[in-house]
């Protein structure tokens, strides 16, 4: 499936089954604004527990907070966002269209490295079990030459950036013919940053003693916080706070689904470590992060880490995690060595000090800081996108399935019975209430059960329990499981045992 085509499909996957509406849709919309319907909402939730059971719950270290959205205005001029929390913009003169001139650079870089993974799977098929990609990325002439070209755009990006030349950005756009992609024009106007930040006042009377910022990112919210929590908790470094909230940005360039929005979902941790330390610890969470991602059993190939070329103002060391989403590899999560400048930038804008007492070196000092910041957005996309699948049967039908690992499914199970009388549904409604105590469960007792059963696939229900005239007698049921239709009979007495065992995140994160 071509991948516009796939995330087309998703879209329409979303709205149609309750993950994902357009929001202020009677209305025709709002560009780049979008409400989670009622299986969204679950989804979204089993993530951020997910997040956080792996993040705080087990981490004896790391706690959590739920900062404020509004914070003093001079928190942006501490943390650069007043000054430096800007992007690179180009406008095309014939299509009228504006673009990030960093994401046009991206996307040609991106078309390259296709080139190369083309050529290096044709030659896994060719050499099959005797090939190695090291030495024939190291010695295919095609491969090193399309290397040469990304090392010399990505090195002129990076300088042209490090000194603000944004003529030398349009120069690169020009030299490399990247064109508008909706309509082939390569009329471009200058570069120019735009700030990103939402302007809003505060109280009953404008002007510039009211103005005040939605905030762009939550971890402020925690370098702020630092001494408070470091304080109340008795916490020692390395220690970490962890947050997940709302964040905005003015989007130029909003698109691409859920992906790049306006209001978005952070889930945000920061490491508190001693200086000098920063290198082992960024290593260590860039390795916990991962190992993280791929625990939902997705596919290693899903996932790759990209080191910034420019690195931010406040950065030492920085990389994503990119995720190939339908549009394919694009950030899901980044890494971030934050040296101290926060936390003495706010010392320096408040006159309070934010530093540390080590009793084990019997001084003061301000801790540096490892950043680990995810998009609840972009996970909830690569989770669902990366879940639907279009599948033909053997018996030559076809279904519409969300593969989801069964912790993060909305609903965990539904309930079933064979048909609408006989006392099935009674029987079936007394497993459905020892079930929904401790899961989100369904009951459907509407058309044929196959049609019951493409229901549940197409939502990503793991497990169907079907109550059949058998059960009266028998006191057993039918669990039917969705990846691979297998059916089992089991006990009733151990349905919520099997279904617990099967569906927790104790199984997900302790494997």
């Amino acid at each position: 499936m071509a991948q516009d085509d796939k995330l087309k499909k998703v879209i329409g996957h979303a709205k149609e089954y309750g993950f994902v509406f357009p929001s202020s849709e009677i209305y025709d919309g709002l560009s780049a604004a979008y409400d989670y319907g009622q299986l969204g909402v679950e989804l979204k939730n089993n993530i951020k527990n997910y997040w956080w059971t792996a993040m705080v719950k087990m981490h004896e270290n790391i706690v959590g907070l739920d900062a404020s959205i509004f914070m003093h205005p001079t928190t942006w001029k501490a943390s650069g966002h007043v000054d430096a929390f800007n992007d690179p913009l180009i406008d095309n003169k014939d299509s009228k269209k504006r673009y990030r001139a960093d994401v046009l650079i991206e996307e040609h870089v991106g078309k390259i490295e296709a080139k190369i993974m083309k050529d290096v799977t044709k030659a896994k098929k060719r050499f099959g079990d005797a090939f190695d990609e090291k030495q024939f990325r190291e010695t295919n002439p095609n491969v090193l030459r399309r290397q040469t070209q990304i090392d010399d755009i990505n090195a002129r990006f990076k300088t042209a950036m490090d000194n603000e030349d944004l003529a030398g950005v349009k120069q690169l756009i020009e030299d490399l013919e990247i064109a508008d992609p909706e309509t082939g024009s390569r009329n471009w106007t200058d570069v120019r940053q735009f700030n990103l930040m939402f302007k809003t006042e505060l109280g009953a009377v404008s002007g510039d003693s009211g103005v005040i910022y939605l905030r762009p990112e939550t971890a402020q919210g925690i370098f702020v916080n630092f001494l408070n929590v470091q304080k109340t908790g008795r916490m020692k470094i390395p220690f970490g706070i962890a947050q997940i909230g709302k964040a905005f940005r003015n989007e130029i360039i909003a698109r691409q689904f859920i992906f790049r929005m306006r209001e978005f979902e952070q889930m945000e941790m920061q490491f508190f470590i001693k200086p000098g330390t920063q290198g082992e610890w960024y290593d260590y969470w860039k390795n916990q992060r991962i190992k993280w991602h791929q625990k939902l059993g997705i596919g290693e190939d899903f996932y790759r880490f990209h080191d910034h070329i420019k690195l931010a103002h406040y950065a030492d060391a920085a990389c994503d995690i990119e995720f190939n989403f339908p549009m394919g590899f694009k950030e899901l999560e980044g890494i971030h060595s934050r040296t101290d400048f926060d936390l003495k930038s706010h010392e320096e804008h408040s006159g309070k000090k934010l530093q540390y007492f080590d009793p084990e070196e019997n001084k003061n000092y301000v801790p540096y800081v490892i950043e680990t910041s995810i998009g609840l957005d972009r996970m909830f996309l690569a989770v669902l996108s990366s879940s639907f699948n279009e599948e033909k049967l053997e018996d030559g039908n076809e279904r519409t399935v969300l593969n989801i690992p069964p912790a993060l499914a909305p609903v965990k199970a539904a309930v079933l019975p064979l048909v609408k009388k006989d006392g099935l549904p009674e029987k079936a409604r007394e497993i459905l209430r020892d079930l929904q105590f401790d899961f989100n469960c369904q009951y459907d007792e509407k058309d044929a059960i196959g049609r019951r059963y493409r229901r549940q696939d197409a939502i990503g229900t793991p497990y169907c329990i079907t109550v059949d005239h058998d059960t009266l007698e028998d006191n057993m049921v039918t669990i039917r499981e969705r990846d691979g239709m297998t059916q089992d009979r089991v006990a009733i007495a151990d349905v919520h045992k099997i279904i617990a065992e099967r569906v927790s995140l104790r199984k997900l994160l302790g494997e």
